[in-house]
């Protein structure tokens, strides 16, 4: 089967990239395996119209207007391998089918890797999460944990007091702070726990105590966790693109890859803030970026 362009990945950024490419009159195959990273949470935020809308609902309401474009198909399988050919690309998925395609759009986004430690999964989307403009206004003025690894985490704690002044950073035993940061912090009334957490505690997705390995433990209600995200799909090496060291693929304003013909959107260029506004937006640019070189290519000079 021929199309237009493919795109690998139904998010907000892939829909986004098929709607814009459907209203344009073009063949579109829309590849998802329907597994979200924003699945795990109740809600979405922070996008006009849709503020608060359940992850299912928000794509169920995506997929009905995108796939009222007659050219626009929807392949629920995932894609396993991409081979570049004289005239494009070819996609195999996971069900033995084989998709053909002038342009390739690289929407897949990131799958999150949560530390380790006992009974997170139990409450990560419930009432620890990894944004605060998603999640921030859902637990304002409560007793948080930030939870963190990361070098940023000093920014994070000055960036989560705009919604409660009552936080205690734990960094699980990761050396990361400096002595100023933890002496600016001491002199906001704010802990830093460096002791490694040996587990979460609390009933019906809704945190309650957060334990150490010492044996200590504190109250809290909810939390924010810094998870490591890895790319979903990895083409790089059979497609030519070029990544930065954190995985995201390497774009231009209009979604264009260093590969002739692939462009990426969203989480799969690390378009950050990692918001279903920004991705939707991203898809929109690559999806006029893909238009942009079609046009040019079908154009030929009349004599």
């Amino acid at each position: 089967m021929n199309y237009d362009c493919a795109i690998v990945g139904g998010g907000p950024a892939g829909l986004n990239a098929a709607l814009v490419l459907g209203r344009a009159r073009r063949s579109v195959a829309l590849l998802d395996n329907s597994q979200p990273r924003n699945g795990v949470t109740h809600a979405s935020h922070g996008f006009i119209t849709r503020d608060g809308i359940q992850p299912s609902e928000f794509r169920r309401i995506a997929y009905e207007e995108v796939l009222s474009y007659p050219s626009v198909r929807h392949w629920k399988n995932e894609v396993i391998d991409i081979q570049r050919t004289e005239h494009g690309f070819n996609l195999y998925s996971d069900s033995n089918e084989q998709i053909h395609a002038r342009k390739l759009i690289l929407a897949a986004g990131l799958r999150e890797v949560l530390p380790e430690i006992e009974g997170i999964r139990d409450f990560y989307g419930k009432s620890l999460f990894a944004c605060p403009f998603c999640d921030g206004w859902e637990l304002r003025d409560q007793p948080l944990a930030l939870v963190s690894e990361h070098p940023g985490v000093f920014h994070k704690t000055k960036l989560l007091l705009n919604w409660s002044r009552d936080l205690i950073v734990c960094t699980n035993g990761s050396d990361i702070l400096t002595p100023e940061q933890r002496q600016q912090l001491a002199s906001r009334g704010i802990r830093s726990v460096d002791t490694p957490i040996a587990a979460f505690s609390g009933r019906n997705g809704l945190l309650e105590r957060v334990h150490f390995t010492d044996g200590t433990q504190i109250e809290r209600s909810g939390g924010f966790v810094d998870p490591t995200q890895i790319p979903n799909a990895k083409f790089d090496e059979a497609l030519g693109y070029k990544t930065e060291k954190n995985g995201g693929i390497v774009i231009d304003p209009m979604g264009r890859t260093m590969a002739a013909g692939v462009y990426a959107a969203g989480d799969s260029a690390y378009v950050m803030p990692s918001q279903l506004i920004y991705a939707a937006a991203s898809g929109s640019k690559a999806a006029m970026g893909v238009m942009a070189d079609l046009i040019e290519e079908e154009w030929q000079p009349r004599l």
